[in-house]
């Protein structure tokens, strides 16, 4: 069955469509998580709140984007809100744990686990998401603009920024 009449048939109430439509979806939306939040738990959890988030609002799916990027939108809000509760000092003292403990599950799967990567991890989540939805997953400023609530200057800002900051960061890596 493709794709659209899933939908369809899930926006009328069929859990067993539902079901499956999130099951082909699952896969991308955590690999997607995982660079996003850098941390395995929190990427399940978000997963978990997105499915569920899903559920609720499928019928205000209109079909104007891909399945796929209406759900990233929905983790990345979802990221972002929980990101505004967290206390900054636990954010960074989680996010050193859970930097090794991504690696070594990347590592374990044979992943490439790059010097980008642990520079990106290091950049705040602000910073972190314009640029992996724009340069990895190709998005345009607008439609992360519209994923991330903000203007898209803004998000052109954060992203220049964030890359400037990657440099830098790449650089002393380098030099170490």
């Amino acid at each position: 069955m493709d794709e659209l009449k899933q939908i369809k048939r899930a926006q009328r109430g069929d859990s067993q469509a539902m079901a499956q439509l999130l099951r082909n979806h699952y896969s991308f939306l955590m690999k997607y998580l995982i660079k996003m939040t850098m941390n395995p738990e929190l990427a399940e959890d978000v997963a978990q709140e997105t499915m569920l988030r899903c559920i609720e609002k499928i019928h205000q799916y209109n079909g104007k984007s891909k399945f796929s990027s209406w759900m990233i939108t929905i983790a990345t809000r979802i990221y972002i809100d929980q990101m505004r509760r967290i206390k900054v000092e636990k954010q960074w003292r989680d996010q050193e744990q859970a930097l090794r403990s991504t690696e070594w599950q990347l590592k374990a799967q044979q992943e490439e686990w790059t010097d980008a990567i642990q520079a990106l991890s290091r950049l705040g989540y602000e910073w972190r998401l314009p640029i992996l939805l724009k340069h990895y997953y190709g998005y345009t400023y607008d439609e992360i603009a519209d994923m991330m609530d903000i203007p898209p200057g803004t998000v052109k800002s954060r992203i220049h920024h964030g890359l400037q900051q990657l440099r830098k960061e790449m650089a002393t890596d380098e030099k170490e």
